[in-house]
């Protein structure tokens, strides 16, 4: 029987339940009110969408669901990083056969990048270097 766990990383969450777990990430646990109204600060969200997304999540062990109050709080079944580098991985490796360094200069190729933007990316790189 497989666990919870490796449930998520299968379910790999849409662009909306993505918009979702970055709200219950920046603000942590919460209600669909909460979850609704910090969606409402970026484009308009109807309270019955966010509440059947996030119904629909839990069912998909995205979120997880304390159901001991009378307004059932929500928060992440996963930490922040472990979702995006799962997903940042998906992606390298099915855009570009798994190369970090090919997207790493696609990007910095078709961004404007800042001077101290680069400077960090020097240090990082230096960093690695020395390991």
């Amino acid at each position: 029987m497989e666990d919870k766990r490796s449930k998520i990383l299968k379910t790999e969450p849409t662009k909306s339940e993505l918009e979702i777990l970055q709200v219950l990430w920046e603000n942590g646990p919460s209600t669909v009110r909460v979850v609704n109204d910090k969606l409402n600060e970026q484009r308009e969200v109807n309270y019955t969408t966010t509440l059947k997304l996030m119904q629909i999540m839990t069912e998909k062990n995205l979120v997880l669901r304390d159901e001991s109050s009378m307004k059932h709080i929500y928060r992440p079944a996963e930490e922040e990083t472990k979702t995006k580098s799962h997903l940042l991985d998906r992606f390298v490796n099915t855009l570009y056969n798994g190369s970090a360094s090919k997207l790493v200069m696609q990007l910095l190729g078709s961004k404007k990048t800042s001077k101290e933007e680069l400077e960090e990316l020097k240090k990082i790189l230096k960093d690695l270097d020395n390991k």
